[in-house]
C-alpha cells in the first residue's frame, strides 16, 4: 500500500474574478522507501500539487480530489488532524529557506523547536541532536552556527539548516520542493547520498520536486512530467531518461547549456585587476566591542578580467566568491590593490566612486528579490538613467525599449510589474537594468540557478551574445559548472577563502590540479 496516494488532484484560484486552473486531473503515488520526481518548468503546477498534500495551499484555493497518507483523506481533513501530520510525520524542505527561517530566532531556537513541539526533547538532549542533524548535513562548524540568525548565514548554509529541520522527527514522507538549487555541486552531492541512506534505513518516502535532470537521475526510482498543470508523461527513471516519449520530456533532457564564449582579443584592455586582495570580518565581543578575532572571508586573491572576458568564479558557499566580487566593486572594504581600467581604486573616495558606478554593474541570484515589487519594469530599468545621467539624451522611454528587445523582452510590456512576469523574464529585466548603462565590467552572481534548464540555455546564450557584442568583462560566480564551463574564459576555485587554482577552463577540466577542484569536478559529473 502506498504512503502518499494523489487521484485525479484539481487545484484552481480566482482571482479578479477569473478561475485559474494549476492542477488538472494529477495523479500519482509514492511507496515506503521510494523516491518519486515530479518534474517541469516554472508554473507546471508541482510545488501546488506538493503544498495541496496537507492543505497548505491559501483559502482562495479550491481543491477537490484526493489525497490520502496511510490511508488518511487530507482533503477536507480537520485542522487537528493536519496539524499533527505537518512537519511530524509529512515534512516539507522548501526552495527558499531565508523566506522559510525566523529572522529573530537563533538556528538552534528553531530546530529545538520543532523537537520540542513533536517529539518533547529538549535541553542537554535536543542539542545534542541538533549538532548531529547539522553535522549530518555538512554544515561546518556546527557548533559555533547554533546561536548564529539565519541572515548571518549563506544561502547555502541556510538551505542546509532547513533540512535539517525537515529532518528532525524521522518523518514518513519526505516532501522536498528545490531543496538542491542553492547548493555547491560537493554539498549537493552530499545531501542527496543523506537523503537516499535515510530513506533505505527509515523507509521513508521521498517526493523531490526539481527542474534539474541531473539530480533527478541520480536519486529518483519514478519521475512525473508535468506541464500546465497535469502529468504529460511517467514511468521508471531508465525508462523516461532512455526512451522519452513526449516531446515536452525530449525538450527537458536536451535543455543544458554547452558551446563557449568569443576568444578575447589579443589587445583587450584589462578591466579589472587584483593584488593580493583580502578581506576579513572582526569578530568583536564584550562591552567594549574588541576584536578578539577574524572572519577570513578573501585572503590574498589575485586576478585580472580584460574586456570580453568571462572569469568564473566557482567553490562552496561560504567560500568567499560574492565577498570577492563585492570587494571589487568596493562595495564592502577590502586590503590589497584593486584595478579598474588602470586606476587603483581601493583609496577612492566615495565622491570619486559614483562616476566609475556606472561603469560596473551586478546581477543577483534572485530575480523577484532584488526588483522592487512597486515599480514597473521600465522604472527599473531607467533607474540608473536618472542617477547616472543619460549620456546620448534620447528619451528614456525609448533606450528602455531598446534594451528590452536586447534581452528578449517585449517592449509593450514595460509597464507592468515583476510579479507579473515569470521567473526568467524577471532576470532578463535585471539584466537589462545593468545593461542600460553599457558598463564596462558585470559581475553575475548565480544567475542562472533558480531558473528551469531550457530558461538557463537562453540566459546563457544572451549573455554570450551581449558580451560579443559590446565586449563585457564578466565575474560570474556560480556553482554549477556546466554553466561556467558554457560562459567563461578562465576559471577561479576558491575554498575558504583561498584561491586553491585558477586556469584557462580547458586547463582546469581536462588536467585540475588540486583535490579539491578534482571534488568538484566529480560531483557535477556524478
Amino acid at each position: 500500500m502506498s504512503i502518499l496516494a494523489v487521484n485525479d488532484l484539481r487545484v484552481a484560484f480566482r482571482q479578479d474574478g477569473q478561475r485559474h486552473e494549476a492542477v488538472k486531473g494529477v495523479s500519482f503515488s509514492v511507496d515506503r522507501g521510494e523516491t518519486v520526481a515530479l518534474v517541469g518548468e516554472s508554473g507546471s503546477g508541482k510545488s501546488v500539487t506538493a503544498l495541496s498534500t496537507v492543505s497548505l495551499l491559501p483559502g482562495s484555493a479550491e481543491v477537490s480530489g484526493s489525497v490520502t497518507y496511510d490511508g488518511q483523506e487530507m482533503v477536507g481533513a480537520t485542522e487537528k488532524d493536519l496539524r499533527r501530520v505537518r512537519g511530524n510525520d509529512i515534512s516539507f524542505i522548501f526552495q527558499e529557506p531565508m523566506t522559510s527561517l525566523n529572522p529573530l530566532h537563533t538556528i538552534e531556537k528553531q530546530l529545538g523547536e520543532s523537537l520540542a513541539l513533536h517529539q518533547g526533547v529538549t535541553g542537554e538532549a535536543a542539542r545534542g541532536r541538533i549538532l548531529d542533524l547539522l553535522n549530518k548535513v555538512g554544515l561546518r562548524d556546527a557548533e559555533q552556527r547554533l546561536t548564529a540568525y539565519p541572515h548571518e548565514l549563506s544561502g547555502g548554509q541556510r538551505q542546509r539548516v532547513m533540512i535539517a529541520m525537515a529532518l528532525a522527527n524521522k518523518p514518513d514522507i519526505l516532501i522536498a520542493d528545490e531543496p538542491t538549487t542553492a547548493l555547491d555541486v560537493t554539498i549537493q552531492a552530499q545531501i542527496l547520498d543523506l537523503l537516499a541512506e535515510l530513506k533505505a534505513s527509515e523507509g521513508m518516502g521521498l517526493l523531490f520536486i526539481t527542474h534539474d535532470l541531473g539530480v533527478v537521475r541520480r536519486i529518483a526510482d519514478r519521475v512525473c512530467v508535468m506541464k500546465n498543470g497535469e502529468i504529460v508523461e511517467e514511468g521508471p527513471v531508465a525508462e523516461i531518461f532512455d526512451n522519452p516519449q513526449h516531446p515536452y520530456t525530449q525538450l527537458l533532457l536536451s535543455a543544458q547549456a554547452s558551446g563557449a564564449p568569443d576568444p578575447v582579443a589579443e589587445a583587450a584592455e584589462v578591466i579589472t585587476k587584483t593584488e593580493n586582495l583580502r578581506v576579513w570580518f572582526p569578530i568583536q565581543r564584550g562591552l567594549l566591542k574588541r576584536t578578539v578575532g577574524h572572519v577570513k572571508a578573501v585572503n590574498d586573491a589575485s586576478l585580472s578580467v580584460r574586456a570580453g572576458e568571462t572569469l568564473g568564479i566557482v567553490g562552496e558557499s561560504g567560500s568567499g566568491k560574492t565577498t570577492l566580487a563585492l570587494a571589487i566593486m568596493r562595495l564592502i572594504s577590502s586590503e590589497g590593490k584593486i584595478g579598474f581600467v588602470g586606476n587603483d581604486v581601493r583609496q577612492w573616495s566615495t565622491r570619486q566612486l559614483r562616476a566609475l558606478r556606472k561603469d560596473m554593474q551586478i546581477v543577483f541570484q534572485d530575480p523577484f528579490g532584488s526588483l522592487s515589487p512597486r515599480m514597473t519594469c521600465e522604472q527599473i530599468i531607467a533607474e540608473g538613467l536618472g542617477v547616472h545621467g543619460n549620456p546620448d539624451g534620447r528619451d528614456s522611454r525609448t533606450l528602455v525599449a531598446e534594451v528590452m528587445e536586447e534581452v528578449g523582452l517585449d517592449p509593450a510590456s514595460m509597464d507592468r510589474y515583476p510579479h507579473e512576469f515569470s521567473g526568467g523574464q524577471r532576470q532578463r529585466i535585471a539584466i537589462a537594468r545593468a545593461m542600460i548603462l553599457r558598463p564596462k565590467l558585470v559581475v553575475l552572481d548565480e544567475p542562472t540557478s533558480a531558473l528551469d534548464m531550457t530558461v538557463q540555455v537562453q540566459i546563457v546564450d544572451l549573455l554570450r551574445k551581449l558580451q560579443s557584442k559590446y565586449g563585457l568583462a564578466y565575474l560570474f560566480i556560480s556553482h554549477d559548472l556546466h554553466v561556467v564551463r558554457a560562459m567563461s574564459h578562465k576559471i577561479m576555485v576558491m575554498k575558504a577563502g583561498d584561491v586553491v587554482e585558477q586556469g584557462s577552463v580547458d586547463a582546469l577540466f581536462d588536467n585540475p590540479q588540486t583535490d579539491y577542484t578534482r571534488a568538484l569536478l566529480a560531483a557535477a559529473s556524478s
